[in-house]
């Protein structure tokens, strides 16, 4: 069990063990503005949580991973001794729902896991979670009971299809190509120099590089910028249109101007 050899069996355990407590740990803090993410959902999935259910949730496995470890130090006079170190676990930092219940981000956990696995190219990348909170969000409230019910698969659907679109965002070396990130905020700026060549100016004067502000607004799709209900609606906007990425650009250079 030990073997890291990446030929080792284990060594894609623990890869995924890595992956999954990341996943955790961003999904958990979830739309933290918003109670939803942490309440229960009245569709959870009765293969993992009933009480007859052999396969383990993903919350228990990452609490299985917080394992205690020690450290060996040496002190002022020269004595090794060992520091136990024990990583604070899931179940300190958050009041977890009793047996049989499951929140809902528990769902977006184990649809962003799902789409790691499928796609070991690309894996999880932080901001993810972003994109995946308003649209699970959007089909877990729905008015009609069937759509709710149904909302883990719906979500899973249209957000592989949304990370179709914009997956070249999260890839490091795609940065600087044509389809990456560094190419729409160049189109931001120069967007931004055509309408007001006075703040242009002032940006590149103070060297207020587009990567510390709009790398973030157009790789989330400015999930971080607005508050849920606002996301909502810019979202139905940018959806809606075929252009949507010019569209989203559009809307960054408004929120410089």
């Amino acid at each position: 069990p030990l073997n890291l050899n990446p030929d080792s069996e284990w060594s894609g355990a623990f890869k995924d063990n890595e992956q999954l407590i990341q996943i955790d740990k961003d999904c958990r803090r979830l739309c933290p503005d918003l109670s939803f993410f942490q309440q229960a959902t009245d569709f959870p999935c009765e293969d993992l949580v009933s009480a007859t259910s052999n396969v383990e949730t993903l919350r228990k496995r990452v609490e299985h991973c917080v394992l205690q470890s020690e450290t060996v130090a040496r002190n002022r006079m020269g004595i090794y001794f060992n520091i136990t170190v024990k990583k604070r676990s899931a179940s300190d930092e958050y009041a977890l729902l009793p047996d049989g219940k499951e929140a809902h981000w528990e769902v977006v956990e184990r649809i962003l896991f799902l789409y790691a696995k499928l796609n070991p190219g690309l894996g999880y990348v932080q901001g993810m979670n972003e994109i995946l909170g308003p649209i699970y969000y959007t089909f877990a409230t729905d008015s009609d009971q069937e759509c709710r019910k149904h909302a883990e698969a719906d979500s899973f659907f249209c957000f592989t299809g949304l990370m179709g679109e914009i997956r070249d965002f999260f890839i490091k070396t795609l940065d600087d190509s044509q389809c990456g990130i560094g190419s729409k905020m160049n189109q931001l700026m120069d967007m931004v120099k055509e309408y007001d060549r006075p703040l242009w100016q002032r940006l590149q004067d103070q060297e207020l590089r587009p990567q510390f502000y709009a790398f973030r607004w157009i790789t989330l799709l400015l999930s971080q910028e607005f508050q849920l209900p606002e996301v909502l609606r810019i979202w139905d906007s940018l959806f809606s249109d075929p252009n949507r990425f010019d569209y989203l650009i559009s809307v960054c250079c408004a929120m410089l101007l």
